[in-house]
């Protein structure tokens, strides 16, 4: 399966073509600005023949990064007759992991606060994402593994608490993840999800 991937969320653009577990292609630019005139030249980068489906991250995330991401995603699948697989930013952060771990994934806000999504057994979410500050983090149950750009900060302070924690490697969304949660959507294993914005508290024009 030929997957097109995209991601605007967090502080890197990001569009690479994925075929059957391989990147063929991927193009990145840095920066939280400017993701609706970055992206349109990656994806001309990295098309090349047909598609079978194209994924894009939906957030939480930037307000700007993912309106151009999923706008563009609904284009080309419209243009190509092919479906467009809505993936969360932490769907595509835990991909890599074990399912039977309870992960949760922690990415910064730049407000001094985090976006957290938190998932259970087989890696369903375990309820409604959430943004807190460090101060706020609820107390896990039991172990939990710790992903995203903010995992390193709050596994130190989970830690010091006393809490079950357990540092996982992934930092950024990356091309064979953000292209395995969206396999695994199309084929059932994650539960459906509407093709919009995921947005943990207000959305910030940025």
């Amino acid at each position: 399966m030929r997957i097109l991937v995209l991601d605007a969320a967090l502080s890197r653009c990001l569009a690479a073509l994925v075929e059957d577990g391989r990147v063929l292609r991927a193009h990145t630019a840095e920066g939280f600005h400017g993701q609706a005139a970055a992206l349109p030249p990656l994806v001309a980068a990295v098309l090349d023949g047909k598609l079978d489906a194209v994924a894009v991250c939906v957030g939480p995330g930037s307000f700007t990064g993912l309106r151009a991401a999923i706008a563009l995603a609904e284009g080309l699948g419209a243009a190509r007759d092919i479906p467009v697989v809505p993936v969360t930013t932490g769907e595509a952060l835990a991909a890599g992991l074990p399912s039977d771990q309870a992960v949760w994934a922690v990415t910064e806000n730049r407000r001094g606060q985090f976006f957290v999504e938190r998932f259970g057994a087989g890696g369903q979410a375990a309820g409604a994402p959430l943004m807190l500050a460090e101060a706020d983090l609820p107390r896990p149950e039991g172990l939990v593994w710790l992903v995203g750009d903010g995992s390193a900060v709050v596994a130190a302070r989970m830690a010091a608490r006393g809490w079950p924690v357990a540092l996982g490697r992934a930092r950024r969304i990356e091309p064979l993840a953000l292209a395995l949660a969206a396999r695994r959507r199309l084929e059932g294993s994650l539960a459906p999800r509407p093709l919009e914005p995921l947005y943990a508290g207000a959305p910030a024009t940025t």
